[in-house]
């Protein structure tokens, strides 16, 4: 009896069934079925595979149980989220961290191996989330710890009891020291040599941050470039919001014999760089109106400008709900970027004055304290579980997980959505010009205007087709529409046309009474 292999199969299909003489048809066996079951994808909620002679660890979406870490559920409880992720000598190392020193017990820095397989170096009671590459000394620093390229621990005893929230190569003395950056306000120079550490300010005096009014000092990050080292504090609480006190800072330092400079009287959280491509250095944060990205570019440029990104969430608008977003390089020389509940791409690149290279990706619920690239994998570190100190009495034991994917798979997270005002009740004259607000990568777009006086007031909508935001001659904003309120009528709306975009967009007041109360709010959807 014939056979119908795929050549039967093919020659059915080409002779309509009507072949006479099937000694013409070639019958060729089907090839066996493979019994190696294929190696997984992260993506997979496949339970476990082979994988080589060891059994590949139990998984669902990316999520892998036993990678968990916790704190103890007797009391204290307070947190136990991810703080820091790095790859070096073939492993992912990570630290994780209680809310306050010796606020419970469980925490610590872990090491994960190839094959999935953690194991905890040290025990710790604090709060780590600092991260960086010591080149001249071949160690990373990660908590209060340095580990050299075989793998081999050492501890800064200072810290160890001491809250850290970030690591910055030293201005004068890299080769040898680097600053640690306490999320209480001291600001310490450790050597990498002998890992001891001397405090050198109490920023929440030198910065002049109103502790005493209770506005708590809430650091967050630091990192030197172009001869400068800029830390970050998020704080931003009610009397924040309703602006008569300012607790958060961005501020600068050039080193021995300088003062520091406050650059921004609001909350910050991330600053960021790298040495090459115009050395530009990001700085994330927010107020009341957005989330604001700072950008400094060095050589023949040499200033900050302030962009204006929309909240894609108000569940990070307290300064405990931020945790620590991040601009990380998780794909080679581009940067992922987390904000307010939204990842970004992120270009490197300054050239001109120019920030260009910005889009969102996607919107997320998870909170990520830290991302990292490891044996092909995005990582994504967590915090799901906190009861902090049991003002959530419906969560129990502290933990928080890692999620393993691709970077592209954050396109199939949520679609990017957000909010924010370049003015909210700010008080303009005519000619006052807002900061650009970030248009690029949103699908529907509404700006409101409310004259507060409701006065006569004409307004001008401009957008920066290029990126080049008027840095570049020829390449000046442009008007897409006028606007006017009048005493009868405060509000006015203005909906972008379907599939209109451009990368930036800003408003300006051009003809209006003294000293108007102005908002002009965007909803992107």
């Amino acid at each position: 009896m014939l056979k119908w292999g795929l050549w039967g199969v093919l020659a059915f299909l080409t002779y309509g069934g009507n072949a006479q003489n099937p000694k013409y048809v070639i019958s060729v066996p089907e090839p066996p079925l493979p019994t190696a079951p294929p190696i997984p994808t992260p993506a997979s909620p496949n339970s476990s595979h082979a994988m080589g002679n060891a059994e590949f660890p139990f998984n669902v979406g990316g999520i892998f149980p036993d990678l968990t870490v916790t704190a103890e559920s007797a009391p204290k409880r307070s947190e136990c989220g991810i703080g820091a992720l790095m790859a070096w000598a073939d492993n992912l190392y990570m630290v994780s961290y209680l809310s306050v020193p010796n606020a419970g017990n469980g925490t610590g820095l872990y090491q994960i191996n190839s094959k999935f397989q953690m194991k905890k170096l040290a025990n710790h009671s604090s709060t780590y989330a600092n991260r960086i590459l010591h080149k001249e000394s071949n160690q990373i620093i990660i908590g209060a710890w340095a580990i050299d390229s075989k793998g081999n621990v050492q501890t800064f005893t200072d810290l160890l009891h001491v809250r850290v929230t970030a690591t910055a190569e030293h201005l004068t003395e890299s080769a040898t020291k680097i600053y640690m950056l306490g999320m209480d306000g001291p600001l310490w120079e450790c050597d990498v040599y002998k890992y001891t550490c001397v405090q050198l300010f109490d920023l929440v005096k030198t910065l002049d941050i109103p502790a005493d009014q209770g506005e708590q000092p809430h650091f967050k990050a630091a990192h030197t470039m172009n001869g400068r080292l800029v830390v970050a504090s998020n704080t931003f609480e009610e009397a924040d919001f309703l602006g008569y006190q300012s607790g958060g800072r961005l501020a600068e330092w050039t080193g021995p014999g300088s003062n520091w400079t406050i650059l921004e009287r609001t909350a910050f959280v991330e600053v960021a760089g790298r040495r090459n491509f115009g050395q530009v250095i990001y700085a994330l944060g927010w107020d009341y109106r957005s989330a604001i990205l700072k950008v400094f570019q060095g050589g023949a440029f040499g200033k900050w400008q302030t962009y204006r990104l929309p909240k894609a969430s108000h569940a990070y608008d307290h300064l405990w709900q931020t945790e620590w977003p991040r601009i990380r390089e998780v794909e080679t020389e581009r940067y992922l970027m987390d904000m307010h509940g939204m990842f970004y791409e992120l270009s490197p690149l300054g050239w001109a004055g120019s920030t260009w290279g910005l889009r969102p990706i996607c919107q997320h619920l998870r909170m990520v304290p830290d991302y990292a690239s490891y044996r092909g994998f995005l990582v994504l570190g967590g915090n799901q579980v906190s009861s902090i100190f049991d003002n959530n009495v419906v969560t129990g034991q502290a933990q928080s997980g890692l999620w393993f994917g691709k970077t592209d798979d954050l396109w199939s997270f949520g679609k990017p959505q957000g909010w924010g005002a370049v003015w909210r009740r700010d008080t303009l004259n005519s000619d006052a010009v807002s900061d650009p607000f970030l248009m690029t990568g949103f699908d529907k777009k509404v700006l409101h205007v409310i004259n507060h006086n409701k006065t006569m007031a004409h307004f001008s909508v401009q957008v920066d087709v290029t990126g080049a935001a008027g840095q570049l001659a020829d390449e000046d904003w442009v008007e897409v529409t006028e606007l006017e309120t009048t005493s009868s009528k405060p509000y006015i709306w203005y909906v972008f046309p379907t599939g209109f975009s451009a990368q930036w967009v800003r408003v300006v007041l051009k003809n209006s009474l003294p000293g108007n109360m102005i908002t002009a709010y965007f909803n992107y959807s």
